[in-house]
């Protein structure tokens, strides 16, 4: 009964996502849409357990989630850790060049993806024994490209920023009703702060630094990082 809601909730996020309208990026990419496959198995293996940990991410890179349609989703380790084969739905979007959507085709590694999950894989082992304690869902499921680069969503427009927010807003709240977490992390501060904004101040809600490899923090020990936040819910160390 959790996949199956977690499954109405996303159906519903992405269409309702999909008709907005945006003028601050040149291009917008959903893969709760084209990458739909993965994304449903990913909920099905792993979205079934309530009382685990939340890990709130923000939205998709374009080497990650944009390609495979699993969260933090670096192509090489959805492929040999979680075995999971994502299939791209046409149309697709319309693209960026310097952004092409390939799916597992794509040999660009996605930074943060593949120090998330190395780090989980080195820490339990296998993709199973990882949720059992956890879950991963984003905050926002597109995204969005200015310029030839990344844009966070913190830098569309306000009207633009109010109607994302709203939508998203509406999909956190429903994912917690449904998982009911023991706690939530926000993976970065954006993630924090929406996480808050949405489950109020009582909520328990923590942080953890955002793994990107252009976070120079990041890059001196995330795992260490990772380890000092989510130390409560893991197993003893091998």
């Amino acid at each position: 009964m959790t996949t199956t809601g977690l499954i109405k909730i996303v159906r519903k996020f992405a269409r309702d996502i999909d008709q907005l309208r945006w003028n601050t990026p040149s291009h917008v990419y959903n893969p709760l849409v084209y990458a739909w496959s993965a994304h449903r198995e990913y909920l099905q293996r792993y979205g079934a357990v309530r009382g685990r940990v939340l890990l709130l991410g923000m939205n998709p890179g374009p080497w990650g989630m944009a390609q495979t349609g699993v969260l933090f989703g670096d192509v090489a380790m959805v492929r040999d850790w979680f075995h999971i084969a994502s299939r791209l739905r046409e149309p697709l979007p319309p693209q960026h060049p310097r952004y092409p959507i390939l799916g597992m085709a794509c040999h660009r590694n996605e930074g943060s993806g593949s120090r998330v999950w190395r780090w989980a894989q080195a820490r339990v082992g296998t993709p199973e024994a990882f949720f059992e304690r956890f879950f991963v869902w984003n905050y926002c499921p597109l995204l969005f490209l200015k310029d030839g680069r990344n844009l966070i969503p913190e830098r569309l427009d306000k009207a633009e920023a109010d109607a994302l927010m709203a939508l998203c807003d509406s999909a956190l709240a429903a994912v917690v009703h449904v998982l009911k977490p023991s706690v939530v992390v926000g993976i970065g501060r954006y993630a924090q702060q929406r996480a808050t904004a949405v489950l109020g101040a009582d909520a328990d809600v923590r942080y953890l630094l955002h793994p990107s490899p252009a976070n120079p923090a990041a890059n001196r020990n995330w795992p260490a990082l990772a380890e000092q936040v989510l130390g409560p819910w893991l197993p003893p160390a091998p």
